[in-house]
């Protein structure tokens, strides 16, 4: 899909076991965006990382962010917007 925000993006993703649950926490790394999902312990990384992800093109759809949307400032501090 043309303009897919997930599209050539780097995201983030740190896993925290918490009791019987794992919190998946997804981070765009040019915006700072980031989402947080749960899922059950026993539920495989790669299919947690994968909703993650999911949850947060979304996001960034929601938010408006496209390829084109943000200029990086030189030096790599911050995006003009």
């Amino acid at each position: 899909m043309s303009g897919d925000p997930g599209q050539d993006r780097e995201f983030i993703f740190e896993f925290v076991s918490v009791g019987d649950s794992v919190r998946v926490a997804a981070v765009d790394v040019e915006t700072g965006i980031e989402v947080v999902v749960f899922g059950p312990i026993k539920t495989r990384q790669d299919d947690l990382q994968r909703l993650a992800a999911r949850k947060l093109v979304r996001r960034l759809t929601q938010e408006g962010v496209t390829p084109e949307s943000k200029t990086p400032r030189p030096g790599g501090r911050g995006v003009i917007v």
